[in-house]
């Protein structure tokens, strides 16, 4: 339903989508430039709370098990208290973060496609109705992607599959014998707490995991973040920047090895009625299957552009996508991280107040000199916005 009126579109400068790390960056620099929200621009978030991803994030996770989360331009997260869920304390911070910079968020607003419009604005279709922008950052992330892979037997199993997305926490696999698929931070983190309770646990991945022991420094930091920027500079969807810098070697981590608990068998050729199975006769009995497979980008809305290349992704220099200037992807590729994602949000609002105002900038941007480069703490710097 249109609450602006049958057929009518309201204008606005800028339209943001999304409300987690990258979207409440943009929204925040925007503000800082003198653009006001709700007059200016506006944004949109299909969450029913403040805190992006995070609200949805298993119990068991708590804040002190959050790797690495860097804080939101312009206030720090302090004090809280480790023993909590992450969930709780990143969505009351996100939400206290939402009044303090009078941002304004809409919520639940669904946007359901992104169109060309007349005279060089787009028309951002959502729930509460159709707005009409100059320009549009995109900050959707993940979440609401998961990958499922699909393998010869899937639909026979007669257990029960699901995904990280709606993992619940441990205590449900209690005497229950679980395969955990996935080499990722959330495959091991799940694989450590299932196998607490569970009757058995099987670890499959696809590739050997590889473990960092040591610290992750800036050269290391610098080349993996070029791995994803290529990526989707030729138009290729883009991975995760934390796939490719390794699993760091906790104390935790290095106990779950020693116990047996992180001894990884290779990729099952199928699936059976009962559990798993190898083409080289080897079988494993399972109740469950847990997919921590991962996300892919959610960004189906703008299809309507044609945006994505032969390749399956969007071709993206810096954050602006190549294919239309107008448009700028923040939290995707190399910027999908917490401090990515901050430092995304930045560069968009300053290419965006050229695109507004000519070749000049907005007034009060800041300059993203280093945006792509490493500094402070690397493992904190390749905190992923979606673990």
């Amino acid at each position: 339903m249109n609450k602006f009126g049958a057929g009518a579109a309201r204008e606005v400068d800028v339209v943001v989508i999304g409300a987690g790390q990258a979207g409440l960056s943009g929204a925040y620099h925007l503000r800082r430039t003198g653009l006001e929200p709700d007059r200016d621009f506006v944004v949109l978030d299909h969450a029913p709370h403040p805190g992006g991803a995070w609200q949805f994030r298993w119990p068991s996770l708590t804040y002190g098990k959050v790797h690495g989360m860097h804080a939101l331009p312009g206030m720090e997260l302090a004090g809280a208290d480790e023993a909590r869920p992450s969930s709780e304390v990143i969505g009351e911070y996100f939400a206290e973060y939402e009044r303090t910079f009078g941002l304004r968020v809409h919520r639940p607003v669904e946007v359901s496609a992104v169109r060309e419009g007349d005279g060089g604005r787009l028309l951002v279709e959502s729930s509460e109705g159709t707005y009409a922008t100059r320009a549009l950052i995109n900050a959707t992330g993940t979440w609401d992607r998961p990958f499922w892979p699909r393998y010869p037997g899937q639909e026979g199993f007669l257990g029960r599959q699901l995904h990280t997305a709606h993992y619940p926490g441990p205590a449900e696999f209690a005497g229950q014998r679980v395969v955990v698929v996935g080499g990722g931070a959330s495959g091991t983190q799940h694989l450590m707490e299932i196998a607490e309770v569970a009757a058995e646990t099987y670890w499959v991945t696809r590739r050997p995991p590889v473990f960092r022991d040591g610290p992750f420094d800036e050269e290391l930091g610098r080349a993996a973040v070029a791995m994803v920027e290529e990526r989707v500079r030729r138009g290729l969807p883009p991975q995760s920047v934390v796939s490719v810098t390794g699993l760091p070697l906790t104390d935790a981590v290095r106990r779950a090895r020693e116990t047996g608990v992180l001894d990884r068998l290779p990729m099952f050729d199928r699936i059976t009625p009962n559990g798993v199975a190898w083409d080289d006769g080897r079988t494993v009995e399972a109740d469950v299957i847990l997919w921590a497979t991962g996300f892919r980008a959610a960004i189906d809305h703008l299809a309507p552009l044609k945006l994505r290349e032969p390749g399956g992704g969007i071709r993206v220099e810096g954050t602006r996508a190549v294919r239309d200037a107008r448009i700028h992807l923040v939290g995707y590729g190399p910027s999908a991280s917490t401090i990515g994602a901050n430092r995304a949000g930045r560069a968009a609002v300053r290419e965006i107040g050229r695109l507004l105002k000519g070749t000049d900038t907005v007034e009060g941007a800041d300059t993203v000199e280093g945006a792509d480069t490493v500094e402070g703490d690397a493992d904190e710097v390749f905190a992923p916005v979606m673990v």
